[in-house]
């Protein structure tokens, strides 16, 4: 099996791209456990002052793909998101939220993810499971 990446080429993947936009770092990473996290800044909340449903999933999104790449079976050449499903039980509106992200199935095909997210106080904010499909060169 390939090297695991260093946490620093985790964040770099996300430089210019949204994980970078909303400031998604990792802070841990084995193979099927990530951990990651985000400082709450006006720029994630909604208008209503509440952390955005939206910047949770992406946190919960981004920690479940960078855990599906380093599971991937030698053959692949990617994969994509097919389904994911986010219960949010709690919210922030300031300090470090994080994420920690674990590999239920990683088969040839397809593999499912669960992740809970975490406010400062460490109360669970939300519960997130997706499924992505490995993705094969045609030929």
């Amino acid at each position: 099996m390939p090297n695991l990446p260093s946490l620093d080429q985790l964040n770099a993947l996300g430089t210019g791209r949204l994980p970078g936009l909303i400031g998604i770092r990792f802070t841990h990473a084995e193979r099927g456990l990530l951990r990651s996290e985000f400082t709450v800044r006006p720029e994630l909340l909604a208008p209503n002052g509440f952390l955005h449903a939206a910047s949770v999933v992406a946190l919960a999104d981004t920690t479940c793909g960078y855990g599906t790449r380093m599971l991937l079976p030698e053959a692949a050449n990617g994969f994509t998101t097919i389904e994911l499903k986010s219960n949010h039980l709690a919210t922030a509106r300031e300090g470090t939220v994080t994420c920690e992200a674990r590999a239920v199935h990683a088969g040839r095909t397809t593999q499912v993810w669960d992740a809970e997210v975490r406010g400062p106080d460490g109360k669970v904010l939300a519960l997130f499971r997706c499924t992505q499909a490995v993705l094969y060169s045609k030929g």
